[in-house]
């Protein structure tokens, strides 16, 4: 017997966040960056970054990592 199993792509809903949660969201869930990297890049504190990804991962269903 075999078994195939599919796998669906499907968008996030980011329609709930600020520009800033969207920014940190896409940056480090979409594009691979670190939590850290991110905030080097964006001259932001990496507790800051955390802080809104937290945010963002809870209004978008849950955290994600």
């Amino acid at each position: 017997m075999t078994y195939q199993s599919s796998l669906f792509h499907y968008e996030v809903d980011l329609s709930a966040l600020s520009e800033s949660e969207r920014e940190v969201f896409e940056a480090v869930e979409q594009d691979g960056y670190g939590v850290r990297e991110y905030a080097r890049k964006t001259g932001r504190s990496p507790g800051t970054v955390g802080n809104l990804l937290r945010r963002a991962r809870r209004k978008v269903g849950g955290e994600a990592r």
